[in-house]
């Protein structure tokens, strides 16, 4: 859905869900700018049992001046925007929400739309925009925003807005992994000072109370060294703080922070051995329930009520709890770990295969950047930073990953070829310069290659999930789920890699 579908409408209510955070007031606040300017009688609401009482969300609302109106009846939108009293808005969207769940109230109006980013649970109506992938609602405005070529660059509140509505909603950016979250995080020019103020607002009394009384009641399990702790219901940032403090503490190697709410879970992750990724374990933790993601030492998720409910389980403290400790529990218990620099493979179990003749893209880093800079590139599995020497080599796999290779490998496994390069991927990867914050699109510099390999490789499907440290990286692990294919070279049996299913199908075929 584009924003401009919307103009056909005139009375409009944009509403975001009962108990609005930051994510929710800023993603509001866009939307409702551009309707506005768009000449539409919009007006933005949310509902629920409470008005706003949070010290930090109510200086959001009062500093970035944010027209936010709590209803309780659906006579107050008619009211609002100057309808008959039994009139009901042409529209409402519901921001940061879904109709549906358990944490948005229900009214009444002639269409309705949606703009969110959390996981879809219930049918969606014709108009809707859901990007679960994201990491917060704020991220989704912008980017239709600027789909619409509507710029927020020169309206500091707003921009303040949006960049402190994804700070809230990723924990400090920690659960960040999607790069157009990156983006706006990078892009938008925002007031440190009010953002500073904020954040010096953010814990209230209660919520300390919270914090303590959570911390007295985790559980530790010792064979695995991680503990789980539910905290009364508190915001993302508060449950981070949790999990922060957790991680402190002594013997506990990774840590599992949870807080229960109307129409989800918000669950927060930490990890501080190399053993388990706080991103990856967040995933798992979040599979078929909800979504997840972050960083290697701070992760965070949300898992959907209806879709919890959906598997049988009762929604429940007690119930939930007990969800968290089968997870974690299954999660320890099925993993290999491989030392590759310990490891010896076993090649009379596994088949051979020869390499395909496929085109993927490359380039040499020396003819973007100078040897001897330093720049990211930003692709859809996150940033890769790049310094620059005369043999380093960019290459853009067959999904659109991003790798790097030293020219004398290249040489070893790659033939240049004349054949015009397609990019695979959904999203288009960047080079920014890390000195003046600069980027500008790879694409026009890739060039195509073949795949031609050099010599055939032993492989074996794996049936669990695994973690592989090879040789060149003994303390980051390459992971493996059941299906993807670990593989050896026929040349040199040290040289062991994990390779996803779908990359190993289109890049080997079978020695028969």
């Amino acid at each position: 859905m584009k924003l401009s579908q919307l103009l056909k409408f005139d009375n409009i209510i944009v509403q975001c869900h009962n108990t609005p955070d930051a994510d929710a007031l800023a993603s509001g606040m866009a939307l409702t700018k551009y309707l506005k300017e768009k000449g539409k009688n919009v007006c933005f609401v949310y509902g629920g049992n409470f008005e706003i009482t949070k010290s930090n969300l109510k200086l959001m609302i009062s500093d970035l001046q944010i027209d936010v109106h709590y209803v309780g009846h659906q006579v107050q939108l008619a009211q609002l925007l100057g309808l008959r009293e039994q009139e009901i808005p042409e529209l409402l969207i519901t921001i940061d929400s879904q109709y549906g769940e358990g944490n948005i109230r229900k009214f009444k109006a002639k269409e309705i739309a949606v703009i969110d980013h959390h996981q879809v649970s219930n049918p969606l109506p014709e108009l809707s925009e859901v990007r679960s992938y994201l990491a917060s609602c704020s991220t989704l405005v912008w980017e239709m925003l600027k789909e619409e070529g509507f710029s927020v660059a020169d309206d500091l509140k707003l921009s303040t807005a949006l960049y402190y509505g994804l700070l809230t909603d990723s924990n400090n950016f920690s659960e960040i992994h999607h790069p157009m979250d990156m983006d706006m995080r990078d892009e938008l020019k925002y007031s440190s000072s009010i953002i500073t103020k904020f954040k010096n607002s953010n814990i209230s009394q209660e919520e300390l109370r919270i914090a303590g009384i959570a911390l007295l009641g985790s559980e530790y399990y010792q064979d695995n060294h991680y503990s789980i702790v539910k905290t009364d219901p508190c915001d993302p940032n508060i449950l981070g703080i949790i999990s922060d403090m957790l991680l402190e503490v002594e013997d506990v190697d990774c840590c599992l922070a949870f807080t229960i709410h109307e129409g989800g879970v918000k669950l927060s992750v930490r990890s501080c051995v190399k053993e388990v990724k706080a991103d990856e374990l967040a995933k798992f933790i979040c599979q078929g329930v909800g979504n997840g993601g972050g960083h290697t030492v701070k992760a965070g998720g949300s898992i959907i009520r209806s879709l919890l409910e959906k598997q049988e389980l009762e929604y429940n403290p007690s119930s939930i709890q007990q969800f968290f400790r089968e997870r974690m529990k299954e999660y320890f218990l099925d993993n290999e770990i491989i030392e590759a620099a310990d490891y010896t493979p076993d090649i009379s179990e596994m088949a051979v295969y020869k390499s395909r003749q496929i085109n993927i893209g490359y380039v040499k880093a020396s003819d973007i950047m100078p040897v001897g800079s330093h720049f990211t590139i930003r692709a859809l599995e996150g940033d890769t930073e790049i310094n620059v020497s005369e043999d380093t080599m960019i290459l853009v796999g067959v999904k659109g990953e991003i790798f790097i290779s030293m020219e004398s490998a290249f040489n070893d496994y790659y033939k240049a070829c004349d054949c015009a390069y397609t990019y695979p991927g959904e999203y288009e990867p960047t080079i920014r310069n890390l000195k003046d914050g600069n980027s500008t699109s790879l694409l026009p510099y890739i060039k195509s290659c073949v795949f031609v390999g050099n010599g055939n490789i032993y492989a074996k499907e794996l049936q669990r999930r695994t973690k592989l440290f090879t040789q060149c990286h003994p303390d980051d692990y390459s992971l493996g789920r059941p299906g993807d294919f670990i593989v050896v070279t026929g040349t040199d049996l040290s040289k062991i890699a994990i390779i996803d299913r779908d990359v190993f199908m289109k890049t080997y075929e079978s020695v028969e």
